[in-house]
Protein backbone atom coordinates (compact mmCIF):
# COMPACT_ATOMS: atom_id res chain seq x y z
CA UNK A 1 0.00 0.00 0.00
CA UNK A 2 1.68 3.21 -1.17
CA UNK A 3 0.18 6.29 0.50
CA UNK A 4 1.22 9.76 -0.65
CA UNK A 5 0.85 12.70 1.70
CA UNK A 6 1.37 10.20 4.50
CA UNK A 7 3.30 12.29 7.01
CA UNK A 8 0.16 13.78 8.61
CA UNK A 9 -3.62 14.03 8.43
CA UNK A 10 -5.68 11.58 6.40
CA UNK A 11 -2.64 9.93 4.86
CA UNK A 12 -1.03 9.12 8.20
CA UNK A 13 -4.33 7.97 9.71
CA UNK A 14 -4.94 5.68 6.73
CA UNK A 15 -1.40 4.31 6.89
CA UNK A 16 -1.78 3.47 10.59
CA UNK A 17 -5.12 1.73 9.98
CA UNK A 18 -3.82 -0.22 6.98
CA UNK A 19 -0.69 -1.29 8.86
CA UNK A 20 -2.79 -2.49 11.81
CA UNK A 21 -4.70 -4.68 9.35
CA UNK A 22 -1.44 -6.33 8.33
CA UNK A 23 -0.77 -4.50 5.08
CA UNK A 24 2.76 -3.54 4.07
CA UNK A 25 2.61 0.25 4.06
CA UNK A 26 4.86 2.63 2.16
CA UNK A 27 4.81 6.29 3.20
CA UNK A 28 5.49 9.12 0.76
CA UNK A 29 5.95 12.66 2.05
CA UNK A 30 7.76 15.93 1.46
CA UNK A 31 9.33 16.69 4.85
CA UNK A 32 11.95 14.16 6.07
CA UNK A 33 11.48 14.89 9.78
CA UNK A 34 7.69 14.59 9.65
CA UNK A 35 8.03 11.46 7.52
CA UNK A 36 10.26 9.86 10.18
CA UNK A 37 7.79 10.83 12.92
CA UNK A 38 4.94 9.32 10.91
CA UNK A 39 6.92 6.11 10.49
CA UNK A 40 7.28 5.86 14.26
CA UNK A 41 3.52 6.21 14.71
CA UNK A 42 2.92 3.42 12.19
CA UNK A 43 5.53 1.23 13.89
CA UNK A 44 4.01 1.82 17.33
CA UNK A 45 0.56 0.92 16.03
CA UNK A 46 1.50 -2.16 14.02
CA UNK A 47 4.91 -3.36 15.17
CA UNK A 48 6.30 -2.94 11.65
CA UNK A 49 8.27 0.06 10.44
CA UNK A 50 7.10 1.24 7.02
CA UNK A 51 9.33 2.07 4.09
CA UNK A 52 9.76 5.81 3.46
CA UNK A 53 10.11 7.76 0.21
CA UNK A 54 10.60 11.52 0.10
CA UNK A 55 9.21 13.56 -2.79
CA UNK A 56 7.93 17.09 -3.27
CA UNK A 57 4.92 17.09 -5.61
CA UNK A 58 5.60 20.73 -6.45
CA UNK A 59 8.61 19.44 -8.41
CA UNK A 60 7.78 17.04 -11.25
CA UNK A 61 11.33 15.72 -11.38
CA UNK A 62 10.83 14.60 -7.77
CA UNK A 63 7.75 12.67 -8.92
CA UNK A 64 9.69 11.04 -11.74
CA UNK A 65 12.42 10.06 -9.30
CA UNK A 66 9.85 8.70 -6.86
CA UNK A 67 8.29 6.55 -9.58
CA UNK A 68 11.69 5.16 -10.54
CA UNK A 69 12.55 4.31 -6.92
CA UNK A 70 9.17 2.66 -6.33
CA UNK A 71 9.54 0.63 -9.52
CA UNK A 72 12.96 -0.53 -8.40
CA UNK A 73 11.70 -1.46 -4.94
CA UNK A 74 8.40 -3.19 -5.76
CA UNK A 75 7.25 -5.50 -8.53
CA UNK A 76 3.65 -4.75 -7.58
CA UNK A 77 1.78 -2.00 -5.75
CA UNK A 78 -1.54 -3.43 -4.67
CA UNK A 79 -2.97 0.01 -3.84
CA UNK A 80 -1.71 3.45 -4.80
CA UNK A 81 -3.44 6.02 -2.59
CA UNK A 82 -3.03 9.38 -4.31
CA UNK A 83 -3.69 11.43 -1.20
CA UNK A 84 -1.06 14.22 -1.18
CA UNK A 85 -2.61 17.66 -1.41
CA UNK A 86 -1.84 21.36 -1.16
CA UNK A 87 -3.65 24.67 -1.05
CA UNK A 88 -1.95 28.00 -1.68
CA UNK A 89 -3.31 31.13 -0.02
CA UNK A 90 -1.66 33.28 -2.68
CA UNK A 91 -0.88 32.64 -6.36
CA UNK A 92 2.23 30.46 -6.53
CA UNK A 93 3.90 29.01 -9.60
CA UNK A 94 5.98 25.84 -9.32
CA UNK A 95 9.44 25.35 -10.84
CA UNK A 96 7.62 23.48 -13.63
CA UNK A 97 5.53 26.55 -14.46
CA UNK A 98 2.15 25.47 -13.09
CA UNK A 99 -0.17 26.87 -10.43
CA UNK A 100 0.72 25.03 -7.22
CA UNK A 101 -2.69 23.43 -6.48
CA UNK A 102 -3.21 21.97 -9.95
CA UNK A 103 0.31 20.55 -9.98
CA UNK A 104 0.54 19.13 -6.46
CA UNK A 105 -3.04 17.85 -6.37
CA UNK A 106 -3.52 16.67 -9.96
CA UNK A 107 -0.55 16.76 -12.34
CA UNK A 108 1.85 15.09 -9.89
CA UNK A 109 -0.44 12.15 -9.07
CA UNK A 110 -1.40 11.88 -12.75
CA UNK A 111 2.29 11.57 -13.61
CA UNK A 112 3.06 9.16 -10.77
CA UNK A 113 0.11 6.91 -11.63
CA UNK A 114 1.02 6.91 -15.31
CA UNK A 115 4.63 5.96 -14.62
CA UNK A 116 3.54 3.16 -12.27
CA UNK A 117 0.60 1.93 -14.35
CA UNK A 118 1.95 -1.58 -14.93
CA UNK A 119 2.61 -2.03 -11.20
CA UNK A 120 -0.71 -0.77 -9.76
CA UNK A 121 -3.46 -3.15 -8.68
CA UNK A 122 -5.89 -0.46 -7.51
CA UNK A 123 -5.97 3.32 -7.25
CA UNK A 124 -7.68 5.48 -4.62
CA UNK A 125 -7.71 9.25 -5.07
CA UNK A 126 -8.49 11.76 -2.32
CA UNK A 127 -10.83 14.29 -3.91
CA UNK A 128 -13.13 16.75 -2.13
CA UNK A 129 -16.59 18.24 -2.06
CA UNK A 130 -14.70 21.46 -2.76
CA UNK A 131 -14.75 20.39 -6.41
CA UNK A 132 -18.02 22.32 -6.57
CA UNK A 133 -16.10 25.59 -6.41
CA UNK A 134 -13.76 24.62 -9.25
CA UNK A 135 -13.71 26.09 -12.75
CA UNK A 136 -11.53 23.71 -14.74
CA UNK A 137 -10.32 24.62 -18.23
CA UNK A 138 -8.03 21.91 -19.66
CA UNK A 139 -6.86 24.37 -22.33
CA UNK A 140 -5.49 26.67 -19.61
CA UNK A 141 -4.43 24.83 -16.46
CA UNK A 142 -2.92 28.06 -15.11
CA UNK A 143 -6.16 30.04 -15.38
CA UNK A 144 -6.52 30.21 -11.55
CA UNK A 145 -3.37 32.36 -11.38
CA UNK A 146 -5.40 35.24 -12.82
CA UNK A 147 -7.71 36.85 -10.24
CA UNK A 148 -6.53 34.22 -7.77
CA UNK A 149 -9.01 32.78 -5.28
CA UNK A 150 -7.53 30.05 -3.06
CA UNK A 151 -10.64 27.89 -2.69
CA UNK A 152 -11.50 28.16 -6.36
CA UNK A 153 -7.99 27.07 -7.33
CA UNK A 154 -8.14 24.22 -4.83
CA UNK A 155 -11.63 23.25 -6.01
CA UNK A 156 -10.42 23.23 -9.60
CA UNK A 157 -7.68 20.75 -8.67
CA UNK A 158 -10.20 18.57 -6.82
CA UNK A 159 -12.50 18.64 -9.85
CA UNK A 160 -9.50 17.38 -11.81
CA UNK A 161 -9.03 14.53 -9.30
CA UNK A 162 -12.55 13.24 -9.91
CA UNK A 163 -12.29 13.57 -13.68
CA UNK A 164 -8.87 11.87 -13.71
CA UNK A 165 -10.19 8.93 -11.69
CA UNK A 166 -13.15 8.41 -14.02
CA UNK A 167 -11.01 8.70 -17.15
CA UNK A 168 -8.37 6.34 -15.69
CA UNK A 169 -11.12 3.78 -15.16
CA UNK A 170 -12.06 4.09 -18.83
CA UNK A 171 -8.51 4.05 -20.22
CA UNK A 172 -7.02 1.57 -17.76
CA UNK A 173 -9.82 -0.99 -17.26
CA UNK A 174 -7.38 -3.39 -15.60
CA UNK A 175 -6.95 -0.96 -12.66
CA UNK A 176 -9.99 -0.33 -10.46
CA UNK A 177 -9.96 3.38 -9.57
CA UNK A 178 -12.02 5.32 -7.04
CA UNK A 179 -12.13 8.89 -5.76
CA UNK A 180 -13.68 10.02 -2.49
CA UNK A 181 -14.55 13.03 -0.36
CA UNK A 182 -13.14 12.61 3.17
CA UNK A 183 -15.19 15.38 4.73
CA UNK A 184 -13.65 18.54 6.18
CA UNK A 185 -10.81 17.14 8.24
CA UNK A 186 -8.91 18.69 11.14
CA UNK A 187 -5.25 18.43 10.13
CA UNK A 188 -2.10 20.39 9.22
CA UNK A 189 -3.72 21.22 5.89
CA UNK A 190 -3.78 24.97 5.32
CA UNK A 191 -1.30 25.68 8.10
CA UNK A 192 0.35 28.39 5.98
CA UNK A 193 -2.67 30.52 6.85
CA UNK A 194 -3.16 31.44 10.52
CA UNK A 195 -6.89 31.87 9.96
CA UNK A 196 -7.31 28.47 8.28
CA UNK A 197 -5.11 26.79 10.90
CA UNK A 198 -7.16 28.35 13.73
CA UNK A 199 -10.38 27.19 12.10
CA UNK A 200 -9.00 23.68 11.73
CA UNK A 201 -8.40 23.56 15.49
CA UNK A 202 -11.61 25.20 16.71
CA UNK A 203 -14.39 24.22 14.32
CA UNK A 204 -16.18 20.83 14.62
CA UNK A 205 -14.37 19.20 11.73
CA UNK A 206 -13.73 15.49 11.38
CA UNK A 207 -10.72 13.79 12.86
CA UNK A 208 -8.11 12.49 10.39
CA UNK A 209 -9.10 8.94 11.43
CA UNK A 210 -12.72 9.58 10.46
CA UNK A 211 -11.64 11.21 7.20
CA UNK A 212 -9.46 8.21 6.35
CA UNK A 213 -12.21 5.62 6.82
CA UNK A 214 -13.47 5.73 3.23
CA UNK A 215 -9.90 5.57 1.85
CA UNK A 216 -9.19 2.44 3.87
CA UNK A 217 -12.55 0.95 2.92
CA UNK A 218 -11.97 1.57 -0.80
CA UNK A 219 -8.51 0.02 -0.50
CA UNK A 220 -9.93 -3.19 0.97
CA UNK A 221 -13.34 -3.80 -0.62
CA UNK A 222 -13.72 -6.49 -3.28
CA UNK A 223 -13.80 -4.71 -6.69
CA UNK A 224 -17.12 -6.32 -7.60
CA UNK A 225 -18.74 -4.45 -4.70
CA UNK A 226 -17.57 -1.06 -6.02
CA UNK A 227 -18.00 0.99 -9.18
CA UNK A 228 -14.69 1.72 -10.84
CA UNK A 229 -14.35 5.41 -11.66
CA UNK A 230 -16.89 6.19 -8.96
CA UNK A 231 -16.90 9.05 -6.45
CA UNK A 232 -17.63 8.03 -2.85
CA UNK A 233 -18.67 9.84 0.30
CA UNK A 234 -18.88 7.98 3.63
CA UNK A 235 -18.57 4.61 1.84
CA UNK A 236 -21.46 5.38 -0.51
CA UNK A 237 -21.40 6.07 -4.22
CA UNK A 238 -22.38 9.66 -4.97
CA UNK A 239 -22.68 11.82 -8.08
CA UNK A 240 -20.28 14.75 -8.17
CA UNK A 241 -21.17 18.08 -9.73
CA UNK A 242 -22.25 17.42 -13.36
CA UNK A 243 -19.14 19.18 -14.69
CA UNK A 244 -16.96 16.76 -12.70
CA UNK A 245 -18.83 13.83 -14.31
CA UNK A 246 -18.44 15.05 -17.92
CA UNK A 247 -16.58 12.37 -19.95
CA UNK A 248 -15.63 14.82 -22.70
CA UNK A 249 -14.08 17.20 -20.16
CA UNK A 250 -12.29 14.24 -18.57
CA UNK A 251 -10.82 13.20 -21.93
CA UNK A 252 -9.66 16.75 -22.65
CA UNK A 253 -8.10 16.99 -19.20
CA UNK A 254 -6.24 13.72 -19.76
CA UNK A 255 -4.74 14.95 -23.03
CA UNK A 256 -3.78 18.31 -21.51
CA UNK A 257 -2.28 16.65 -18.44
CA UNK A 258 -0.20 14.23 -20.50
CA UNK A 259 1.17 17.14 -22.53
CA UNK A 260 1.86 19.16 -19.36
CA UNK A 261 3.96 16.42 -17.73
CA UNK A 262 5.71 15.33 -20.92
CA UNK A 263 3.88 12.06 -21.55
CA UNK A 264 2.13 13.05 -24.76
CA UNK A 265 2.68 10.69 -27.68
Amino acid sequence: MVVTGASSGIGLAAAVDLARRGDQVVLVGRDPARLQAAAEQVREASGERPELFRADFAVLDDVRGLAARLREAYDRIDVLANNAGAIALQPLTTVDGFELSIQANHLAPFLLSSLLRDRIGRMVVTASGAHRSGVLDPADLNAPLRRYRPMQAYGTSKQANILFTAEAARRWPEIPAYSFHPGVVRSRFGNDSRLVALGMRLLPFRSPEKGAETLVWLANQAPERLITGGYYIDRRLRRPLPRAADPQLAARLWTASAEAVGLAG
